[in-house]
């Protein structure tokens, strides 16, 4: 067996092969460290910089350790890189492993759905027959059925909700598509192999609920690698928790209606049953108040209960009607199942009670809502699966630590004893960056806070010709800066307005764009080279104080005589801090500025533990340092606050 320098190392395969290829130590360390973890059987924790190359450090020796391997990741994006360049990549010079990508059902086709769909579509859809006709075409000829290869169809487009796998609809080996399954062929495929790639959704969804076929595979494996392992806590908490959403319900009402116009078109008159629901669940919404809100469940207008009560009568009304008649078609006994399940959740979560361990809550967007329960601790539920699993156990990120310290993340899984090792970015910070906060913004509570660092965002765009990504802690701040900056004489992209993949691709394409985002762009998002040379955030990112999770968690941390400051909400907007930071150096010679335009970063005690957490930049509050930065060709080391 090669060892991990014959690869990694001066001499070894990948310098080889490419380019350029520069060696890094700590990612040498960081492979032989989860070696020797594979080998023991342990759980380790670790925090891997930017640039480290954790990727292939946690590939090789997994690879090498010739066990079943799962490894899951925070995003699709990673997953497919994952089994389309480095795996492929690795195996080219390690000898072929079998290896296999799994995804959640909702990422494949289901022939059964789009049967359906194609017959009913010319009155059921809302929404041209274009992508309709080019999923039909697709269908002809695609091998694995993934959604994501099908790039003329955007991944938001209506026609995927109608038309791809899911459980509750799946009809198993009595479906007469059966032998070309895409989930079963996808399934397949993972039981043969030595690697599954899979997600943090699915992984915890079928250790949890067991309904996505993944825990036939689970058992195999000798090695779990968690690869943006920051997001398992709110992962698990969503899983371990409930929720019932007005899309799960429409989404019942409408494959219904297909059903039944298909299996029991002689049937006497549905349509009251079947239009029912949908009014009501507007009325619901109307009655949780301007969108979008968030709270706990015991703090609902009362106005909300009459029609939460009339749902439930429709629930049950449309329930019976579907039992009726469920002898007629194995989909109609599907349907069945599935609104027992649904009515039996909403009714629970209509009149549950607000137990000290969980938060009730609901949740109110501009079209829709759900209710939830999620438990305050998911420590112990976490623990039991992993003991339910024995196997090497690997959690890593750029961000798990805060100053080094895993406590935090740690206590969230119930981890406190598990190793953990930071192994520290091979960048040279001080000279390819600067960190600018300024002095002349107000607090970010007052009403002009938002106008004035636009101005402040306009003097340093003119600085860094555009090249920038703004990030935003709300997507209200969001909309409000991007019509601030709509006149902006580079291309202004903004989150929301086309996908998440097209945006990013216009904006490198671009060279001199400027990015709104919030969200899903403060992690994952890799821009090298020149066309992102500074990211301005604006403001720090602590949760909402009206979060009823945060609310509860707070409660709990001050009845032990604790703060919940520093425990919690403090760690936890470090660590969103650094996912945000990590977007602008992403490579030896990228160079640029990060922004930090809270204040309170500097007004404020804790900001030093802040900026102690953050890459070591040279730092100012001089904005003609700023300026001074993008002048100049070579990264300058000196820049003093």
């Amino acid at each position: 067996m090669a060892r991990i320098e014959d690869i990694l190392g001066e001499a070894g395969y990948l310098a080889k092969q490419q380019e350029g290829f520069v060696v890094r130590p700590a990612q040498i360390q960081m492979s032989q460290r989860i070696a020797e973890t594979i080998a023991a059987r342990k759980i380790l924790l670790v925090e891997a910089g930017t640039g480290t190359g954790k990727t292939f450090a946690y590939l090789v020796p997994a690879l090498q350790s010739g066990a079943k391997v799962i490894i899951s990741t925070g995003s699709r994006h990673l997953q497919d890189q994952l089994f389309k360049k480095d795996l492929p990549r690795l195996l080219a010079g390690l000898g072929h492993r079998p290896h296999a990508l799994l995804k959640g059902r909702n990422n494949y086709l289901c022939l059964y759905r789009l049967e359906q769909t194609v017959d009913m579509y010319r009155w059921q859809l809302k929404m041209g027959f274009e992508d309709l006709d080019k999923v039909k075409a697709w269908s002809l000829t695609t091998d694995q059925g993934d959604i994501n290869s099908l790039a003329e169809v955007a991944e938001d487009a209506p026609v995927w909700s109608l038309v791809t796998s899911t459980a509750e609809s799946c009809l198993g080996s009595a479906c007469a598509h059966y032998e070309n399954c895409f989930v079963a062929k996808a399934r397949a495929r993972a039981q043969e192999s030595q690697v599954v790639v899979v997600n943090h959704h699915l992984f915890l969804a079928d250790a949890v609920m067991r309904d996505e076929g993944f825990a036939e595979i689970l058992p195999q494996a000798e090695v779990i690698i968690f690869d943006e392992a920051h997001q398992l806590p709110d992962v698990a908490s969503q899983f371990f928790g409930e929720m019932i959403s007005s899309r799960q319900i429409l989404d019942l009402v409408r494959d219904a209606r297909t059903e039944l116009a298909q299996a029991a078109a002689d049937m006497g008159p549905m349509k009251e049953v079947l239009d029912t629901p949908e009014p009501i669940i507007a009325m619901v919404r109307q009655a949780m108040g301007e969108p979008p809100r968030r709270g706990k469940f015991m703090d609902i207008d009362q106005a909300v209960q009459q029609p939460m009560q009339d749902l439930e009568q429709a629930l049950k009304t449309l329930h019976e009607l579907l039992k009726s008649q469920a002898e007629r078609s194995r989909g109609l006994e599907k349907l069945v199942e599935r609104s027992a399940g649904l009515l039996q959740g909403f009714t629970q979560l209509h009149h549950a009670r607000q137990v000290t361990e969980e938060v009730h809550w609901f949740e109110a967007f501009k079209q829709s809502w759900s209710l939830g329960v999620t438990p305050l601790d998911v420590q112990q539920p976490f623990q039991d699966m992993m003991a339910a699993h024995p196997a090497a156990w690997i959690l890593t990120s750029a961000t798990l630590a805060v100053d080094g310290d895993f406590s935090y993340f740690a206590r969230q899984l119930g981890l406190s004893s598990a190793d953990g090792e930071v192994f520290e970015s091979p960048f040279d910070y001080a000279k390819q960056g600067l960190l600018y906060a300024p002095r002349n913004l107000p607090d970010p509570r007052q009403d002009d806070y938002l106008l004035r660092l636009v101005d402040e965002i306009r003097v340093l765009l003119a600085a860094s010709q555009g090249r920038a990504f703004l990030l935003f802690t709300s997507h209200r701040a969001l909309r409000q800066a991007a019509e601030m900056l709509h006149d902006l004489p580079w291309p202004v992209l903004v989150q929301g307005s086309q996908p998440r993949h097209s945006l990013l691709q216009a904006f490198r394409e671009a060279g001199n764009a400027v990015l709104l985002g919030t969200g899903s762009f403060w992690e994952g998002v890799d821009v090298q080279g020149e066309a992102l040379s500074l990211v301005v955030i604006d403001k720090l990112p602590f949760s909402s104080p009206g979060d009823p999770l945060l609310e509860a968690r707070t409660a709990v941390i001050q009845q032990r005589g604790g703060s919940a400051f520093f425990e919690l909400q403090l760690p936890q907007a470090i660590m969103s801090l650094k996912q945000g930071a990590g977007r602008l150096i992403r490579s030896i010679s990228d160079r640029g500025v990060l922004v930090i335009a809270d204040p309170r970063l500097y007004t404020q005690a804790y900001g030093r533990s802040i900026v102690a957490a953050l890459p070591r930049m040279a730092r100012t509050h001089d904005r003609a340092k700023v300026v001074d930065f993008f002048k100049k060709e070579e990264p300058c080391a000196s820049v003093s606050t």
